[in-house]
């Protein structure tokens, strides 16, 4: 893909439920999923009002009994998906899934790094340039994505060897530590913190919303629970992070109420 290596370009929710997630986004995002899959598998396309951002999988009873659960994961593009999975190797994280083909889409591989998140990294088939990341909010699309890890300077040294991740900047938030801002090149990725307490390693992804307010209140209708939020942060936008009906975090973030019209 045009890509560079690095770039976050398909988000994907892992769910029991299908079709209760169809119901749940569609209204909470104003996302579009597919009613039905295209293929034999259960996977539907998450399609923003420009496009298409992602994917829904079904979680099998047989991936359930393996120990697989509801969540959000990402793909990040790379150059050579082999070559990476050696990286990932070599920098202290986990092959979960080799690399493999799909035909007319790319070679996926499933990693975890040293603390137990996982991740996807991806070639795509063609030469196509994924929005599915906006630095700047697009209704639909991540805007943000933030890894809580249980070793900040274990994750920011394994994200800048396999990815090319720089930290150029670090906001002090006090007794919570520090916010470690993740760039590529001049983008800003997102950022990583050390939560306190006893919490796992793994991704969340703020998708744009155009008011959070109304985003809220059609997620609680629809069954989730907020377990973050909102609240104010920097840039004049404002946060919230849940669970939906299955039981995947999901994270949103729209305007403040001054940057509305």
């Amino acid at each position: 893909m045009a890509n560079p290596h690095g770039t976050p370009i398909w988000y994907e929710l892992l769910t029991p439920d299908v079709d209760g997630a169809k119901r749940f986004y569609d209204a909470a995002v104003s996302w579009t999923i597919e009613a039905r899959p295209a293929g034999p598998m259960d996977y539907r396309m998450i399609t923003a009002p420009d496009g298409n951002v992602g994917g829904v999988m079904a979680l099998t009873e047989e991936m359930q009994g393996g120990g697989a659960k509801p969540g959000w994961l990402f793909y990040v593009g790379v150059d050579d998906v082999d070559a990476t999975a050696a990286k990932v190797g070599a920098a202290g994280g986990a092959v979960l899934m080799p690399p493999w083909d799909i035909p007319n889409v790319g070679r996926v591989a499933l990693f975890a790094d040293p603390q137990g998140a996982p991740f996807y990294v991806m070639r795509g088939a063609t030469d196509g340039t994924s929005t599915a990341f906006s630095p700047a909010p697009v209704d639909g699309h991540c805007s943000w994505n933030e890894l809580w890890t249980s070793d900040a300077p274990g994750a920011l040294a394994f994200y800048r060897t396999v990815f090319g991740w720089e930290n150029p900047e670090t906001m002090n938030m006090g007794p919570m530590g520090g916010y470690h801002f993740l760039h590529l090149g001049d983008t800003v990725l997102g950022a990583l913190m050390q939560p306190e307490g006893d919490q796992p390693s793994r991704w969340n992804f703020y998708f744009s919303v155009p008011d959070l307010d109304t985003a809220i209140d059609r997620a609680t209708a629809g069954g989730a629970t907020i377990t973050m939020g909102p609240h104010d942060v920097p840039g004049g936008q404002r946060i919230v992070m849940g669970e939906d009906p299955q039981g995947a975090r999901f994270a949103l973030v729209g305007p403040g109420k001054e940057e509305q019209p």
